[in-house]
């Protein structure tokens, strides 16, 4: 199994990177962790057939998260996909995903898929599995406004991918990413805390209790993507591949 990072960029796309989209695949299992607005032109540069891919999780309603599921479904329609799909993430998620779909492509979400598209709420520490695929959300904190907010436990296959998404420091996270084979990290800044984003050093202090055998970092800031070389820690760039 493996993990491709489509995109690992912030909201801002800070050092030329885009929207936070990661691709998952192995004997079978075939999905996404976030589908933010610059997705699609990203799978497309990685040459990644977007008809194999049968479950997409999203983490909140942010733009850089949430934005690209219009473009991918009027691409999945206008190439006459055939393979069903499900879109799943936080509470509301049918609202919200119609009412992106009208606000970018005027009475698109009244359109009649060619394929069946599936979309699934999920609550906070309730199990879902998705065919191979077994989904824990854990809640995190990321302000007001695009919740709820998720972060991800997921098996498959003999491994476990955790994804903090975006978040300030919440002890959620120690749960969700406890042991796990790949623990996926925001890292917005270096050592400055504000809220709603976690910072390095934030994250340094509480990891041993995290234990992860792996750990990258993503959705970092300017401020992060000048220490790359100073980090002691490694860190996501667009198409890198994670073999688990």
């Amino acid at each position: 199994m493996q993990l491709q990072f489509v995109g690992c960029g912030d909201a801002f796309g800070s050092g030329g990177r885009f929207n936070t989209c990661f691709h998952v695949t192995g004997e079978s299992v075939n999905f996404l962790i976030d589908c933010g607005a610059s997705s699609l032109p990203a799978l497309k540069r990685l040459a990644i057939a977007r008809e194999d891919i049968d479950l997409v999780l999203i983490t909140h309603f942010h733009g850089d998260h949430f934005g690209g599921l219009p473009f991918l479904l009027l691409d999945a329609q206008f190439t006459r996909r055939g393979r069903p799909l499900v879109i799943a993430g936080p509470q509301g998620i049918e609202m919200r995903l119609t009412q992106v779909m009208e606000a970018l492509f005027e009475h698109s979400s009244n359109t009649k898929q060619r394929f069946d598209l599936s979309v699934v709420a999920l609550s906070p520490e309730e199990t879902r599995t998705f065919g191979a695929v077994k989904v824990t959300p854990y809640p995190v904190v990321h302000g007001e406004s695009g919740g709820p907010f998720l972060a991800y436990r997921i098996e498959a296959e003999g491994r476990i991918i955790a994804y903090s998404a975006d978040t300030e420091w919440t002890e959620t996270l120690i749960p969700a990413g406890r042991n796990a084979d790949l623990f996926i990290s925001e890292a917005y800044y270096y050592d400055r805390i504000v809220k709603n984003h976690l910072s390095l050093k934030t994250l340094e202090t509480n990891l041993p209790e995290i234990n992860p055998k792996r750990l990258v970092l993503t959705h970092m800031s300017e401020d992060m993507l000048g220490r790359l070389d100073t980090l002691g820690h490694t860190a996501a760039s667009d198409g890198m591949i994670v073999e688990l």
